[in-house]
């Protein structure tokens, strides 16, 4: 039997190492793929850890129902080498990019189609193994996308940063006014974001980010204007410069500090979608809810069904290519503590 190779998590917090095993065979509806890239992304530092980050120092556990060794890596794309007797045989040989929020199929959520939404899901490398390794299996033939003509690296991406920076643009879409956005933090996900929603929106987009090269990067690649949230007054600025604030918000960062900046900057009216999960705590007062009529909504990845929205929309050429840095899988911990450093601009993907 052919052999396996996994940068595995084999104690949390500890760094990632190599572990070999035999290739797993596809049973059913099962597809496995042999991983040609898998994206790196900010969610599997807290999975590496253990925990996210609550604030006041409380920490969600994230270790619940894992079993060690495990594979992280949830932005994968690949060859389909083999498959389950009730899948389709015609996959073989084909390149797909893989939807890795794979719920239990039963609950109401699933039926419905938000399978992100499971309770018992089957996340690929976050609750089942994913693709920091040679192959993967995947659960069903039904979460495999054909990205050609796309560049694999980016058909990779778009299946974790890119749905969620769409999902979350997606939801400021049918607001009833457009008159600006502002995007929070430009990690891999924000970089992502600006490029969608150029060409989701008409309007100007801005940005806001603590280093110099993340907003330098934005400018270059459509961003409007490029504001320093360390700059003494930079609010009174913003809300001067739009003439009462921005009617969307994304933060992509998600933490006290970006969140107060993102309540500080939305107009009355606006909304605030948070997909970041860097943690910490946020209070606010309540009136201020009510004054400023503000709507706060949370989003964390999205739908299969968004996910072939995305496919479609990038396969036709209109979205821009994010930044983007390949590096091999054998190198995976050291680019998890650039990552962790804040020494990544756009998105790592890691080849085999």
């Amino acid at each position: 039997m052919p052999l396996m190779r996994r940068q595995s998590l084999v104690k949390f917090d500890a760094p990632l190492c190599e572990t070999i095993v035999d290739t797993p065979k596809p049973h059913g509806r099962e597809v496995l793929v042999r991983i040609e890239r898998c994206g790196l992304c900010h969610s599997d530092l807290h999975i590496q850890d253990g925990y996210a980050d609550l604030g006041g120092g409380k920490r969600l556990d994230t270790t619940r129902g894992m079993t060690l060794p495990f594979t992280l890596g949830h932005e994968i794309a690949g060859i389909v080498e083999e498959v389950g007797a009730d899948a389709p045989k015609e996959l073989i040989g084909k390149k797909q990019a893989v939807f890795p929020w794979i719920g239990c199929g039963q609950c109401r959520d699933c039926q419905n189609g938000d399978e992100n939404l499971c309770v018992k899901q089957r996340f690929l490398g976050v609750s089942i193994d994913g693709g920091f390794a040679s192959h993967v299996l995947v659960p069903d033939a039904k979460y495999l996308l054909d990205y050609d003509p796309l560049p694999v690296n980016q058909a990779a991406t778009l299946m974790c940063s890119g749905v969620t920076a769409y999902g979350a643009l997606k939801r400021l879409v049918e607001r009833p006014r457009q008159r600006n956005l502002l995007l929070i933090g430009l990690g891999g996900v924000g970089m992502m974001g600006l490029s969608f929603a150029q060409a989701m929106f008409k309007q100007n987009i801005a940005v806001a980010d603590l280093s110099p090269a993340a907003r330098e990067s934005a400018l270059k690649n459509g961003a409007a204007v490029a504001y320093d949230p360390s700059e003494p007054d930079v609010v009174k600025r913003m809300i001067k410069e739009t003439e009462g604030g921005f009617d969307g918000v994304v933060d992509f960062a998600g933490n006290e500090k970006s969140m107060a900046f993102a309540v500080s900057a939305v107009a009355r009216g606006g909304k605030i979608v948070v997909s970041g999960l860097m943690g910490g705590n946020f209070s606010l007062p309540m009136v201020q809810w009510v004054y400023k009529r503000m709507t706060i909504e949370g989003f964390m990845v999205g739908t299969l069904a968004e996910a072939k929205e995305l496919m479609a929309l990038a396969r036709t050429g209109k979205i821009k290519p994010t930044p983007m840095k390949e590096e091999p899988m054998a190198d995976v911990q050291k680019w998890i503590e650039e990552l962790r450093a804040g020494k990544v601009v756009g998105r790592i993907v890691l080849k085999n």
